[in-house]
């Protein structure tokens, strides 16, 4: 396949961009700045996308956007997150949508950060979304990909829970205090966390690519989700540390600020897969220890 791939520089584009290479297809970038041999020029902010060079695509994988958990938020901040993601989105999509020769596919990131925080309820891609400011910004991200389903591109909304790897991502701050022996529950404990490997991530991404039986909305989580105080216990037993300390929520509360720290750390999502398992995706990890032992090397 020849592939445009948005957001080659994050964490998951890098990733993405190996996969690809590994298996033999061809990456086109989206850049806005120092292009390489075969990279694109755009510019989101000013609405800027030539659509000659994008012509003849097989799909594209749209993962742009500010990192969400990379400062604290404040007003400025929340606002950059959303808008890189509801712009970026709607040129893409539109200049896609315009295109002789466009992509059969159209694989858009998004998050579980859709549905809000919803306790112990099992959530899959027919549960309803949230009322918060992570919900409101997956809602508007995935709004922007109507144009290019209005054209005849099959787009697919990937809904991404926590992804896991030790070099990036959440996962990589959360194994510096377990190594140390002071890593323990984040709260309560009880928050379900909804997570996936990096490994399982990118072949999603690359199944919904390729795979005509994927439209609309799909979680990209493995099939068992853990809470909080599992995931904390997990950690222990594979790096052979105590997990006795724990961060109260009142102190992660005034660390990050109150919707922060609610929405990022003790939101609770339980999110099944339930599309991709019915599309015929195989996961490579579905359990969390086995999982965490092969990241980690144990």
């Amino acid at each position: 396949m020849k592939v445009l791939v948005t957001g080659s520089s994050g964490f998951l584009g890098g990733a993405l961009l190996r996969s690809l290479s590994a298996e033999g297809h061809q990456a086109v970038r989206l850049v806005r700045s120092k292009p390489g041999p075969g990279d694109v020029i755009w510019d989101p902010d000013a609405g800027a996308l030539e659509p000659g060079p994008i012509e003849g695509m097989d799909a594209a994988i749209h993962l742009a956007g500010v990192n969400i958990g990379g400062r604290r938020w404040n007003e400025r901040h929340k606002r950059a997150v959303l808008d890189s993601r509801v712009g970026s989105t709607r040129l893409l999509s539109e200049t896609l949508a315009s295109l002789d020769h466009p992509p059969a596919a159209l694989v858009s990131a998004s998050a579980i950060g859709y549905y809000g925080n919803r306790g112990g309820s099992e959530l899959t891609e027919e549960s309803s979304p949230g009322n918060d400011f992570m919900a409101e910004v997956c809602r508007r991200w995935e709004a922007e990909t109507a144009p290019a389903a209005a054209a005849g591109i099959r787009v697919v909304n990937t809904r991404s829970g926590l992804v896991l790897h030790p070099s990036g991502g959440v996962f990589k701050p959360q194994l510096i205090p377990f190594k140390l022996g002071v890593g323990g529950r984040i709260g309560s404990g009880r928050q379900w966390w909804s997570w996936i490997t990096l490994r399982d991530e990118i072949g999603a991404i690359l199944y919904a690519a390729a795979n005509e039986l994927l439209s609309g909305p799909v979680n990209l989580t493995a099939p068992n989700p853990v809470t909080n105080a599992e995931f904390t216990a997990v950690l222990g037993r594979v790096l052979s540390r105590p997990t006795l300390f724990t961060a109260p929520s009142g102190v992660l509360r005034l660390a990050l600020g109150a919707e922060m720290a609610e929405q990022l750390l003790l939101t609770s999502q339980r999110v099944l897969p339930r599309k991709l398992l019915g599309a015929g995706y195989q996961f490579q990890d579905l359990y969390l220890e086995p999982a965490v032992r092969t990241l980690l090397g144990k």
